[in-house]
């Protein structure tokens, strides 16, 4: 098997002579990994980091997975140039480590297994067909999402079948979608692509679960204060206890 051969394939390597082509090929630290763009609009790079940190911090206690958004994802050994970006991709059974970007031989050929693209009026024809049918052919990624954060269109593909074609997943009569790789469904709150568990809880980020937890303190004080109060004008009345 050559290189070029052991690259079109998604099973793991065991063969020594291709495992040491893959070796020699150009690592993350050699790769560009950032092309000074930013995200479309403010509004998308809140929306990336709504499900990226809400997924991290319901997710606190597992190991083995890498999420990460607009970052580059090398996929071409054959040239440094060829990359995307995916707003929001998930890959799960990988070493847990930071990563500049994502190189798919330094992975074990491990594609993505979600990916999630926020579309914007530049990106929508790019995103509804060439990075669709690259996902569907190349990466074979499981699941496809793309969500306009400004118009709130949400259109999702799973990929189906003995040839690995993408079918479009209708939302429920709810609005969900659910995501079989996550365990989890994605829905549209208040105009924000939400993850949501089967029992009907949204995945708070952790600025939610902060303030959450502030809530809870000033509960807690309040009902301290008031005990405090019924206190002293039991005393006041009645005399300390014994």
């Amino acid at each position: 098997m050559s290189l070029s051969e052991a690259l079109s394939f998604t099973e793991p390597i065991t063969e020594p002579d291709i495992l040491a082509d893959i070796e020699a090929l150009p690592a993350e630290d050699e790769l560009p990994w950032d092309d000074g763009e930013p995200t479309e609009t403010p509004r998308h790079r809140e929306q990336m980091e709504v499900l990226i940190h809400s997924l991290q911090a319901h997710w606190s206690e597992r190991r083995n997975y890498y999420v990460g958004g607009n970052m580059f994802l090398h996929y071409d050994p054959q040239s440094r140039r060829k990359f995307r970006g995916p707003d929001f991709f998930l890959a799960l059974d990988v070493e847990e480590r930071e990563r500049k970007s994502w190189v798919v031989w330094q992975e074990g050929m491990w594609f993505p297994d979600v990916v999630i693209e926020l579309l914007s009026d530049t990106t929508r024809h790019t995103d509804k067909g060439e990075k669709k049918t690259l996902y569907e052919r190349v990466f074979r990624t499981g699941e496809y999402y793309l969500y306009d954060p400004h118009s709130q269109e949400f259109v999702a593909y799973h990929l189906q079948g003995p040839h690995f074609h993408y079918e479009e997943v209708k939302p429920d009569a709810a609005g969900k979608i659910f995501s079989p790789t996550v365990g989890l469904y994605l829905f549209v709150q208040n105009k924000w692509l939400r993850w949501m568990t089967p029992e009907g809880v949204v995945l708070p980020t952790p600025m939610e679960l902060a303030d959450q937890e502030r809530q809870r303190a000033d509960q807690e004080r309040a009902r301290a204060d008031q005990a405090e109060q019924l206190l002293a004008e039991y005393r006041r009345r009645f005399g300390n206890l014994e």
